[in-house]
């Protein structure tokens, strides 16, 4: 269902605006998040380190995007 919902926003988000890039970030441990970010057309950028404090700790995310056309 997530792969859906990222399909239909990023789709709305290109014929809605003039925009060539859609972001999605991440926690680096939700896999079930990063394939339907791959299911959905987002490519895997890299890792950006220590960018969310959650639970006392830092934590890594995961960074997608889709260009236009894709």
């Amino acid at each position: 269902m997530a792969q859906k919902a990222q399909q239909f926003l990023s789709a709305y988000l290109f014929a809605a605006f003039s925009i060539i890039r859609v972001e999605a970030v991440t926690d680096i441990t939700n896999r079930p998040e990063q394939r339907a970010l791959e299911k959905a057309g987002f490519t895997r950028e890299g890792v950006i380190r220590k960018a969310q404090w959650r639970n006392g700790a830092w934590h890594d995310q995961v960074l997608y995007s889709k260009l236009r056309g894709e």
